[in-house]
């Protein structure tokens, strides 16, 4: 059993407050709700403050969503940095206001008859957008200008300028094309007459009246999409479609992987919506969708406990064997790398990430994996050298090495 320990930064200190839960929670984000209202729902269930996820999730997008929750917390900035894996659907011949079809639809010149075929735009998206590419995300995001979102400045009418930035498109596939019509009137409606057509053959829409009113031709991608931190699968949508000459947005997204969490987890936890009505602060009666967990009760069955999460959340080096002091000088040496390990020894097993190649002020922590070192004890030190010591200590002073010790480096 993992706990939280509070202890001196020069010497073993003794458990001092009473352990909470910590541990990272796999959800799948239903369509309708913010990443925060999933956070707000996991606060409810746990009856927890300290509750946090890695990386947002729009309202219309679905899929995985990292929660962590206590100590857990601190593995969040890891997470978000790792690449990710999406589903999409990319509407072609339609811009919206978000790039997505909460957004409103965009006024065309005039109306796109003609359609590339589904190799043509599997060529452009070879050559333009996959490897490393500069985009510039969307205005509607909630990267912060001056101190504001900019989904905020956007809704205000303001100008957003952001600039464009390098990220990796490792996949972009399409996994099936469509040609139909679509309501001029509302974006993400469904496609009407759709069509599939031989990859190598274009399409020409018939516009001269023999579709339904307020319907206007549209092409439709089901895509794959692996990409870097930061990545905007709504610029692509939005980016492709500039590109052809016909405007694009998405009307689906899901994500199925952040890292080494996926959706298809056996403990990932399913939530969906609900319609709650209330009174603001000017007495305006608003309803809106709350994010509710499916098996609230048993939330922290689901859970990654600290030894899964440190392992799933971290690049990890392996070292077998070994005596206690023989890992803590493992341990030593490889500080100067940015990497995460383990040492699993005779005694001891840890899990490390660090980032800065300093061996004098690591950031990150250490954390015991396994119930192969001291019951109740810590050790915490601002710099390495010093917990080493506390480590050498504990041996020094023939401790018992029979339970559970987290061994956490803070940053200097």
């Amino acid at each position: 059993m993992i706990s939280t320990m509070t202890t001196s930064k020069s010497k073993i200190g003794t458990m001092t407050k009473k352990p909470e839960h910590s541990g990272l929670l796999v959800i799948d984000k239903p369509q309708g709700v913010t990443s925060h209202d999933v956070v707000a729902a996991v606060r409810g269930a746990l009856h927890m403050k300290r509750v946090g996820h890695a990386g947002t999730l729009d309202p219309m997008a679905t899929g995985v969503l990292v929660v962590g929750f206590g100590n857990a917390t601190r593995l969040l900035n890891y997470i978000v940095d790792h690449d990710k894996t999406y589903l999409a659907t990319i509407r072609l011949g339609q811009r919206t206001t978000t790039d997505d079809a909460d957004g409103e639809l965009l006024p065309e010149e005039g109306t796109i008859a003609e359609f590339p075929s589904r190799q043509t735009v599997e060529d452009v998206i070879a050559h333009h957008f996959t490897g490393r590419i500069e985009q510039v995300p969307n205005s509607y995001s909630a990267i912060k200008i001056n101190g504001q979102r900019a989904y905020d400045l956007a809704r205000e009418g303001k100008d957003v300028d952001l600039k464009a930035r390098p990220v990796t498109i490792s996949e972009f596939s399409v996994s099936a094309v469509r040609y139909g019509y679509a309501s001029t009137t509302c974006a993400g409606s469904p496609l009407a007459d759709a069509i599939e057509i031989a990859p190598e053959e274009s399409w020409h829409a018939e516009t001269d009246g023999q579709n339904e009113p307020n319907m206007q031709p549209v092409m439709e991608l089901d895509v794959t999409v692996t990409c870097s931190a930061g990545t905007y699968i709504r610029a692509l949508g939005r980016d492709l479609g500039s590109e052809l000459g016909l405007g694009g947005h998405l009307t689906m997204l899901r994500r199925i992987r952040v890292g080494r969490f996926s959706v298809d987890m056996p403990n990932v936890m399913t939530a969906h919506t609900e319609a709650k009505t209330f009174t603001n602060r000017e007495g305006i009666e608003v309803t809106r969708n709350r994010a509710v967990l499916d098996d609230a009760e048993h939330a922290v069955d689901h859970a990654l406990d600290l030894v899964a999460s440190a392992a799933a959340s971290m690049a990890m080096v392996y070292l077998a064997g070994g005596s206690f002091e023989q890992s803590c000088f493992a341990i030593q040496n490889v500080l100067s790398d940015s990497a995460g390990m383990v040492c699993d020894g005779a005694k001891a097993s840890c899990a490390m990430k660090v980032s800065t190649s300093s061996g004098a002020a690591v950031r990150g922590f250490l954390m015991a994996l396994n119930s192969h070192s001291v019951s109740g004890q810590g050790i915490v030190a601002g710099n390495v050298d010093q917990t080493i010591r506390n480590v050498g200590q504990m041996v020094k002073e023939g401790m018992s090495a029979t339970d559970s010790t987290i061994i956490d480096i803070m940053s200097a």
